[in-house]
């Protein structure tokens, strides 16, 4: 037997069962009924204060509605695609739970601002899930950092080998990356956290409602001011997909390196087993799936916000059919990001560091030749003339197969009678990073304070 749609009334027919299958949309947005519960008990409520409807029906609702999140919890709650989406089913059953004072939750509302409401209550516990998430990744990043304040690694710049840095400097900037992602979704959140329940379909209600009450129970700090606007806007889920894009692409770059450094050209890390993979016909392989997964699921994001953007683009005021395209976008992106961070952060709290290569690849290739410049800088010399001087010096090691520091001091005379005998302690490995003095740079004293900034920022002991 068919059952009675809400908005049946106008129609002669029943509706035809292909169309109920294309325009279900309770398969995916069942996940939102924790929401939309949330949201209907502060309505019935609002509705309450009003005196629209009596406290005997609103305790009523309150009671239903609290029952039927225990049948969803415990996995009881029955679906119909023919009753279309989440809200319809909630509706539903609290009729059938309670009689005819559930068919009066729906006064003053219409499923235009009522889904709106379920996806903000949802992106906004989303986005407070996310940012402990990243916290966490943080955390590990600041650990490595602080036992590795004193490792020496080559910074790159075009994938070449350019100056020495400290081990910690790098993955700190890591840490500068995933702090303006977390600020960047606190930021989001104040575009998320605006009520617009009371807009109705459109046009708002004739109805005595209160919104400024609803939005205190739902701890919204603003209403939407325009009805149209409410129900038509998703601006706010297209600015979360666009700060998880720019998180994804941080967790790729990442990603990228954990899978280069774990190779034998690099040999900087040793992944952990209990995150690598094996090859099902080479037995020596350790490959580094979790990372190249983490990297390549960055399109899965940047797909939901394109999806997004390409719904919206051209609707026209005020709600449409459309939108009900928007959510599952916006929980592919959240579903990709939390398990993508939450295996990331263990990973690389386990990942051991190759010190000793890392340095080693620091003395190797000319890392010093800036700093050999600058020392010439520091005698007066021009910086475009000591940097000549200094490419004709390293051509002339590259012939010798010598390094820098084992060119010897009358050799180096030869070149600028500019170089003294202190020359060859000013480009010691250890010297050119130490020098780093920059506000932002690379030197020990500069990075432990990094460090310290970084952990007051996480609040960590």
């Amino acid at each position: 037997m068919k059952r009675k749609k809400p908005w049946g009334g106008r129609f002669g027919a029943e509706t035809h069962g292909q169309v109920e299958a294309f325009t279900a949309s309770i398969h995916f947005d069942l996940r939102l009924a924790p929401h939309d519960i949330t949201g209907s008990i502060a309505h019935a409520r609002m509705l309450g204060k009003c005196g629209i409807l009596s406290r005997a029906e609103v305790e009523a609702i309150v009671t239903g509605l609290g029952e039927i999140r225990e049948e969803i919890a415990r996995g009881e709650f029955r679906t119909d695609p023919a009753l279309e989406d989440i809200h319809m089913h909630i509706e539903r059953r609290l009729t059938e739970k309670i009689g005819q004072a559930g068919g009066k939750l729906h006064t003053g509302r219409s499923r235009n601002d009522q889904v709106a409401l379920d996806l903000r209550l949802y992106l906004r516990e989303a986005i407070g899930q996310i940012r402990d998430r990243i916290r966490t990744l943080q955390a590990a990043l600041v650990a490595k950092a602080e036992v590795h304040l004193g490792t020496v690694m080559p910074g790159y710049t075009h994938l070449q080998r350019a100056q020495p840095i400290l081990l910690a400097h790098h993955l700190l900037a890591y840490f500068e990356m995933f702090q303006r992602d977390r600020e960047r979704l606190a930021d989001c959140l104040a575009r998320v956290n605006v009520l617009p329940l009371g807009a109705g379909a459109l046009a708002g209600t004739t109805l005595p409602i209160d919104r400024a009450y609803a939005a205190r129970l739902l701890n919204f700090p603003k209403i939407a001011a325009n009805s149209e606007d409410a129900v038509a806007d998703r601006d706010f889920a297209v600015e979360f997909l666009a700060c998880g894009a720019i998180l994804a692409m941080h967790i790729s770059r990442l990603a990228e390196e954990l899978v280069l450094w774990a190779t034998a050209e690099f040999g900087f890390i040793e992944l952990p087993d209990a995150f690598a993979t094996g090859s099902s016909m080479m037995p020596q392989k350790k490959n580094p799936d979790v990372a190249e997964l983490a990297r390549g699921k960055a399109g899965r994001v940047y797909g939901a916000l394109l999806a997004l953007l390409t719904v919206l683009k051209g609707l026209p005021l005020s709600y449409n059919r459309d939108l009900q395209e928007d959510k599952e976008p916006v929980f592919e992106a959240v579903d990709t990001i939390q398990q993508t961070l939450d295996v990331l952060s263990p990973m690389l709290g386990a990942i051991k560091f190759h010190t000793e290569r890392m340095r080693s690849a620091a003395a190797d290739g000319f890392l010093n030749a800036t700093d050999l410049a600058e020392y010439l800088v520091t005698k007066g010399v021009p910086f475009r003339e000591a940097h000549e001087t200094v490419g004709r010096i390293v051509r002339e090691c590259l012939e010798s197969r010598q390094r820098l520091e084992d060119v010897p001091l009358p050799r180096l005379r030869h070149f600028s009678r500019a170089f003294e005998a202190d020359v060859l302690k000013y480009i010691r490995l250890e010297a050119c990073v130490e020098r780093r003095r920059s506000a932002g740079g690379t030197n020990s004293r500069l990075v432990g304070e990094a460090i310290r900034r970084a952990k007051r920022a996480l609040r960590l002991p």
